[in-house]
């Protein structure tokens, strides 16, 4: 039994807080888990950046209302459902990711959640688990799935290192030279393809 695991941001979707940073322009929002490693400290960083310019979540559900997913990022969802159970695993947040998801046909998504005060105002965000793509793995391997294993950002380090197979997907030069042990792919293709051979399975229509 296998269980494909994907990272959202930067994999399926564009980067959120990027897409924010160029609509306000404020290029200090651009910073993502691509530049940033402590997770803690890049959302202290946004939620200080939000406060200081009086931005609420109305104006981040705005940008992201905009938004669409990759080209064939929705085809091949698609396809990867048909031959794998499919759990998006991304450190977005509920309040953000719901249209984009809608976009992608409504898979699993296993992430946290913010904390808005009554003006509507992005407060704090309370994790769903601590390092959750990696925990969400192992309690994968615990209910006996084989887990392969997606995504583009030092925070997915710890999922493809826990799966049985992990991709660098459309990453960044700086993290596929840190972590040269996992296969770099770039198009959704070539991940398709990558996946098959991953399998123990023979899937139909492979590559």
């Amino acid at each position: 039994m296998e269980v494909v695991c994907l990272d959202l941001e930067g994999v399926l979707v564009p980067e959120i807080w990027i897409n924010f940073a160029e609509q306000t322009g404020i290029p200090a929002f651009a910073a993502t888990t691509r530049d940033i490693a402590d997770y803690d400290v890049l959302m202290q960083q946004r939620l200080t950046l939000l406060k200081q310019h009086g931005f609420s979540l109305h104006d981040v559900q705005a940008v992201i209302a905009k938004m669409q997913p990759f080209a064939g990022a929705k085809a091949f969802l698609d396809w990867l459902r048909l031959h794998f159970q499919v759990i998006i695993l991304s450190d977005t947040f509920y309040e953000f990711a719901q249209p984009l998801m809608q976009q992608l046909g409504s898979p699993t998504l296993f992430c946290h959640q913010l904390i808005v005060d009554e003006q509507g105002k992005v407060v704090d965000y309370k994790l769903r688990q601590a390092d959750q793509k990696t925990q969400a793995v192992k309690a994968l391997h615990d209910l006996n799935f084989r887990v392969i294993a997606a995504g583009d950002s030092y925070n997915d380090i710890g999922m493809l290192t826990e799966a049985e197979v992990g991709f660098l997907f459309e990453a960044p030069a700086h993290v596929i030279e840190q972590f040269p042990q996992f296969p770099a792919i770039q198009g959704f293709s070539a991940l398709k393809q990558a996946i098959c051979q991953a399998s123990k399975r023979q899937i139909d229509g492979e590559g």
